[in-house]
Protein backbone atom coordinates (compact mmCIF):
# COMPACT_ATOMS: atom_id res chain seq x y z
CA UNK A 1 0.00 0.00 0.00
CA UNK A 2 1.23 3.50 -0.81
CA UNK A 3 2.39 5.39 2.25
CA UNK A 4 -0.10 8.26 1.71
CA UNK A 5 -2.97 5.76 1.73
CA UNK A 6 -1.75 4.35 5.05
CA UNK A 7 -1.64 7.88 6.48
CA UNK A 8 -5.13 8.63 5.15
CA UNK A 9 -6.46 5.44 6.73
CA UNK A 10 -4.80 6.26 10.07
CA UNK A 11 -6.14 9.82 10.07
CA UNK A 12 -9.59 8.56 9.08
CA UNK A 13 -9.66 6.24 12.10
CA UNK A 14 -8.58 9.06 14.40
CA UNK A 15 -11.25 11.36 12.95
CA UNK A 16 -13.94 8.74 13.58
CA UNK A 17 -12.63 8.27 17.12
CA UNK A 18 -12.88 12.03 17.79
CA UNK A 19 -9.16 12.45 18.48
CA UNK A 20 -8.97 16.03 17.23
CA UNK A 21 -9.88 19.06 19.32
CA UNK A 22 -13.08 21.10 19.33
CA UNK A 23 -11.83 23.57 16.70
CA UNK A 24 -12.49 20.88 14.10
CA UNK A 25 -9.14 21.49 12.42
CA UNK A 26 -6.49 18.89 11.62
CA UNK A 27 -2.92 19.60 12.73
CA UNK A 28 -0.87 21.61 10.22
CA UNK A 29 0.67 19.70 7.30
CA UNK A 30 4.16 20.39 8.64
CA UNK A 31 3.24 18.85 12.00
CA UNK A 32 1.68 15.82 10.31
CA UNK A 33 4.79 15.31 8.19
CA UNK A 34 6.88 15.19 11.37
CA UNK A 35 4.40 12.86 13.08
CA UNK A 36 4.43 10.35 10.21
CA UNK A 37 8.07 11.01 9.25
CA UNK A 38 7.23 11.68 5.60
CA UNK A 39 7.41 14.64 3.23
CA UNK A 40 4.72 17.29 3.13
CA UNK A 41 3.89 16.13 -0.38
CA UNK A 42 3.00 12.68 0.95
CA UNK A 43 0.87 14.25 3.68
CA UNK A 44 -0.86 16.45 1.12
CA UNK A 45 -1.74 13.38 -0.99
CA UNK A 46 -3.24 11.73 2.09
CA UNK A 47 -5.30 14.82 2.88
CA UNK A 48 -6.57 15.13 -0.68
CA UNK A 49 -7.68 11.49 -0.51
CA UNK A 50 -9.54 12.12 2.76
CA UNK A 51 -11.20 15.15 1.19
CA UNK A 52 -12.38 13.03 -1.73
CA UNK A 53 -13.84 10.59 0.78
CA UNK A 54 -15.73 13.41 2.47
CA UNK A 55 -13.92 13.19 5.82
CA UNK A 56 -12.30 16.64 5.66
CA UNK A 57 -12.53 19.85 3.65
CA UNK A 58 -9.90 22.50 2.81
CA UNK A 59 -10.25 25.86 4.51
CA UNK A 60 -8.39 28.64 2.71
CA UNK A 61 -5.53 30.03 4.76
CA UNK A 62 -6.21 27.84 7.80
CA UNK A 63 -5.68 24.20 6.84
CA UNK A 64 -8.08 21.27 6.77
CA UNK A 65 -11.45 21.13 8.50
CA UNK A 66 -12.78 17.89 9.98
CA UNK A 67 -16.35 17.34 8.92
CA UNK A 68 -18.58 16.74 11.92
CA UNK A 69 -21.04 13.92 12.39
CA UNK A 70 -24.59 14.60 11.26
CA UNK A 71 -26.88 16.57 13.55
CA UNK A 72 -30.49 17.25 12.70
CA UNK A 73 -33.48 19.44 13.49
CA UNK A 74 -37.04 18.99 12.29
CA UNK A 75 -38.21 22.38 11.05
CA UNK A 76 -41.70 21.58 12.25
CA UNK A 77 -40.26 22.41 15.69
CA UNK A 78 -39.42 25.94 14.43
CA UNK A 79 -36.27 26.35 16.48
CA UNK A 80 -33.82 29.17 15.96
CA UNK A 81 -30.22 28.44 14.95
CA UNK A 82 -29.03 28.84 18.56
CA UNK A 83 -31.84 26.74 20.05
CA UNK A 84 -31.17 23.97 17.54
CA UNK A 85 -27.40 24.04 18.21
CA UNK A 86 -27.82 23.82 22.00
CA UNK A 87 -30.30 20.97 21.65
CA UNK A 88 -27.52 19.03 19.89
CA UNK A 89 -24.87 19.79 22.49
CA UNK A 90 -23.10 22.37 20.33
CA UNK A 91 -22.21 25.91 21.36
CA UNK A 92 -23.74 28.58 19.11
CA UNK A 93 -22.07 31.92 18.59
CA UNK A 94 -22.84 35.18 16.86
CA UNK A 95 -20.82 38.16 15.71
CA UNK A 96 -22.49 41.30 14.38
CA UNK A 97 -20.78 42.55 11.22
CA UNK A 98 -23.07 45.52 10.59
CA UNK A 99 -26.34 46.97 11.83
CA UNK A 100 -28.23 49.88 10.30
CA UNK A 101 -31.66 51.38 9.74
CA UNK A 102 -32.72 51.83 6.12
CA UNK A 103 -35.74 52.03 3.83
CA UNK A 104 -37.25 48.65 2.95
CA UNK A 105 -37.13 47.26 -0.57
CA UNK A 106 -40.39 46.37 -2.38
CA UNK A 107 -39.65 42.65 -1.84
CA UNK A 108 -39.17 43.24 1.88
CA UNK A 109 -42.41 45.18 2.08
CA UNK A 110 -44.25 42.26 0.48
CA UNK A 111 -42.59 39.68 2.75
CA UNK A 112 -43.16 41.75 5.89
CA UNK A 113 -46.80 42.23 4.85
CA UNK A 114 -46.60 46.00 4.92
CA UNK A 115 -45.32 46.19 8.51
CA UNK A 116 -42.33 48.25 7.34
CA UNK A 117 -44.21 50.76 5.21
CA UNK A 118 -44.36 53.51 7.82
CA UNK A 119 -40.74 53.50 8.90
CA UNK A 120 -37.25 52.17 8.28
CA UNK A 121 -36.35 48.52 8.82
CA UNK A 122 -33.35 47.31 10.82
CA UNK A 123 -30.78 45.50 8.67
CA UNK A 124 -28.39 43.24 10.60
CA UNK A 125 -25.55 41.15 9.18
CA UNK A 126 -24.10 38.47 11.47
CA UNK A 127 -21.62 35.65 11.28
CA UNK A 128 -22.94 32.52 12.99
CA UNK A 129 -20.63 30.00 14.65
CA UNK A 130 -20.81 26.42 15.92
CA UNK A 131 -18.25 25.48 18.57
CA UNK A 132 -16.21 28.53 17.58
CA UNK A 133 -16.24 27.82 13.82
CA UNK A 134 -17.90 30.10 11.30
CA UNK A 135 -20.60 28.13 9.48
CA UNK A 136 -23.05 30.72 8.19
CA UNK A 137 -23.53 34.33 7.13
CA UNK A 138 -26.89 35.64 8.29
CA UNK A 139 -28.60 38.73 6.88
CA UNK A 140 -31.78 39.63 8.76
CA UNK A 141 -34.28 42.44 8.28
CA UNK A 142 -36.52 43.40 11.22
CA UNK A 143 -39.71 45.48 10.81
CA UNK A 144 -40.06 48.75 12.75
CA UNK A 145 -42.25 47.35 15.54
CA UNK A 146 -39.49 45.03 16.70
CA UNK A 147 -36.35 46.85 15.53
CA UNK A 148 -35.87 48.84 18.74
CA UNK A 149 -36.01 45.63 20.80
CA UNK A 150 -33.28 44.06 18.64
CA UNK A 151 -31.09 47.18 18.80
CA UNK A 152 -31.14 46.99 22.61
CA UNK A 153 -29.66 43.46 22.61
CA UNK A 154 -25.96 42.76 23.06
CA UNK A 155 -23.95 42.42 19.86
CA UNK A 156 -22.77 39.06 21.24
CA UNK A 157 -26.30 37.72 21.78
CA UNK A 158 -26.31 34.17 20.39
CA UNK A 159 -30.10 33.87 20.10
CA UNK A 160 -32.08 36.95 19.11
CA UNK A 161 -35.26 34.86 18.88
CA UNK A 162 -34.72 33.50 22.40
CA UNK A 163 -33.95 36.94 23.82
CA UNK A 164 -37.04 38.51 22.24
CA UNK A 165 -39.25 35.83 23.79
CA UNK A 166 -37.56 35.98 27.20
CA UNK A 167 -37.41 39.78 27.48
CA UNK A 168 -40.45 40.95 25.51
CA UNK A 169 -42.77 37.95 25.20
CA UNK A 170 -42.44 37.99 21.40
CA UNK A 171 -42.68 34.37 20.32
CA UNK A 172 -42.06 32.96 16.85
CA UNK A 173 -44.95 30.63 16.02
CA UNK A 174 -44.87 30.31 12.24
CA UNK A 175 -42.15 30.36 9.60
CA UNK A 176 -41.75 30.04 5.85
CA UNK A 177 -38.49 28.71 4.38
CA UNK A 178 -37.10 28.61 0.85
CA UNK A 179 -33.90 26.61 0.25
CA UNK A 180 -31.58 26.74 -2.75
CA UNK A 181 -27.93 26.93 -3.77
CA UNK A 182 -26.14 30.16 -4.60
CA UNK A 183 -22.64 31.36 -5.48
CA UNK A 184 -20.72 33.42 -2.95
CA UNK A 185 -20.69 37.12 -3.71
CA UNK A 186 -17.60 39.23 -3.09
CA UNK A 187 -18.95 40.19 0.34
CA UNK A 188 -19.92 36.59 1.15
CA UNK A 189 -16.43 35.41 0.18
CA UNK A 190 -14.71 38.04 2.31
CA UNK A 191 -16.78 37.37 5.42
CA UNK A 192 -16.84 33.56 5.13
CA UNK A 193 -13.20 33.33 4.00
CA UNK A 194 -13.92 31.39 0.81
CA UNK A 195 -13.32 32.07 -2.85
CA UNK A 196 -15.76 34.25 -4.75
CA UNK A 197 -18.42 32.12 -6.50
CA UNK A 198 -17.89 29.23 -4.07
CA UNK A 199 -21.13 27.23 -3.64
CA UNK A 200 -23.22 28.13 -0.60
CA UNK A 201 -26.45 26.69 0.75
CA UNK A 202 -29.00 29.50 1.06
CA UNK A 203 -32.06 29.49 3.30
CA UNK A 204 -34.46 32.41 2.90
CA UNK A 205 -37.01 32.68 5.70
CA UNK A 206 -39.77 34.82 7.15
CA UNK A 207 -40.91 34.28 10.75
CA UNK A 208 -44.18 35.45 12.30
CA UNK A 209 -45.56 36.12 15.78
CA UNK A 210 -48.86 34.76 17.09
CA UNK A 211 -50.73 37.91 16.00
CA UNK A 212 -49.58 37.41 12.40
CA UNK A 213 -47.02 40.20 12.34
CA UNK A 214 -43.66 39.44 10.76
CA UNK A 215 -40.78 39.22 13.25
CA UNK A 216 -37.92 38.89 10.79
CA UNK A 217 -36.97 38.25 7.18
CA UNK A 218 -33.71 36.37 6.76
CA UNK A 219 -31.19 35.25 4.17
CA UNK A 220 -28.84 32.63 5.64
CA UNK A 221 -25.84 31.41 3.65
CA UNK A 222 -24.17 28.24 4.94
CA UNK A 223 -20.71 27.02 3.99
CA UNK A 224 -21.24 24.11 1.63
CA UNK A 225 -19.32 21.59 3.75
CA UNK A 226 -20.91 22.37 7.11
CA UNK A 227 -24.67 21.95 6.76
CA UNK A 228 -27.22 19.99 4.79
CA UNK A 229 -31.00 19.71 4.79
CA UNK A 230 -32.91 16.45 4.46
CA UNK A 231 -36.55 16.07 3.46
CA UNK A 232 -38.38 13.04 4.82
CA UNK A 233 -41.63 12.36 2.97
CA UNK A 234 -44.52 10.02 3.69
CA UNK A 235 -48.24 9.72 2.94
CA UNK A 236 -48.89 11.54 6.21
CA UNK A 237 -46.71 14.54 5.43
CA UNK A 238 -43.23 15.88 4.82
CA UNK A 239 -40.55 16.73 7.37
CA UNK A 240 -37.55 18.94 6.63
CA UNK A 241 -34.39 18.30 8.64
CA UNK A 242 -31.30 20.48 9.15
CA UNK A 243 -27.97 18.64 9.48
CA UNK A 244 -24.31 19.42 9.94
CA UNK A 245 -22.03 17.45 7.60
Amino acid sequence: MHRYREIARDLGIRINDGDFDSTGMLPAEEQLSRTFEVSRGTVRNALVLLARQGAIAPRRGSGWLVRTSAQSQHFSELRSFAQWARSRGMEPGGRVVSQQRRDPSPAELRALRGDARADEVLDVVRLRLLNGRIVMLERTVYPPWIATMVEALSAEESSVVGALEAQHGVRMVHGEHSIDATAASSEDARLLDVRRSSPLLRVRRVSYAADGRAIEMGDDRYLADTMSFTVQASLQGTSLTRQTT
